[in-house]
């Protein structure tokens, strides 16, 4: 994923990429105590409820993009991710992000351009940091529970793969990584 990064002055500006991997595992309090004996630094704990749209000019679907409206306990968020790209066993997206005042007038926005609301994907997720990554603990409503791993670099998406690669090991996930997103995996259980 990339994210723009815009400073006070726009020539200072950096395209940063995140790369991230997703686990299932079964026993989301292995992984905590892993975590903080690790010495992670626990974040905030939040609820997170992911709208999704379909552009009425292509099918995100069959384009690997997605636009969504994240409603947080920080507030609420735009984001269109493009087509995913693999990079050993971790994804990295475009990603762009916008804070908005009013869910609400998004949403009456989106409709009147034609926009159709797609599905929708409710979490709870817990923030750990461990230097440069980022750990979420997510239980995702029909889907189960997950650990994500995200680094975000300037240049170096393979070696952040294999930094994320070995804090898996690290906190005791088994299993391959799971490269389709919680929406992907709402839709394909229907």
């Amino acid at each position: 994923m990339v994210f723009i990064i815009i400073p006070e002055s726009l020539s200072d500006a950096r395209v940063m990429l995140e790369v991230e991997a997703k686990f299932a595992v079964r026993d989301l309090d292995a992984i905590r105590s892993r975590l903080e004996s690790m010495g992670a630094r626990k974040g905030r704990r939040q609820q997170e409820q992911d709208v999704y749209y379909n552009a009425p000019h292509r099918d995100f679907g069959e384009t690997d993009e997605a636009l969504r409206v994240r409603y947080d306990d920080t507030g609420v968020t735009l984001t269109y991710k493009g087509p995913k790209v693999r990079v050993g066993g971790a994804k990295a997206r475009e990603e762009h992000n916008l804070a908005v005042n009013s869910g609400e007038t998004l949403k009456a926005i989106l409709s009147c351009l034609g926009f159709r609301r797609a599905a929708t994907v409710s979490k709870t997720r817990e923030f750990y940091y461990m230097g440069d990554a980022t750990v979420t603990l997510d239980t995702v409503e029909g889907l189960g529970t997950f650990i994500e791993i995200e680094i975000l670099t300037e240049d170096g998406r393979d070696d952040a793969a294999a930094r994320i690669g070995a804090i898996a090991k690290e906190v005791g996930v088994d299993g391959p990584p799971i490269y389709t997103s919680y929406l992907e995996m709402l839709l394909f259980k229907r």
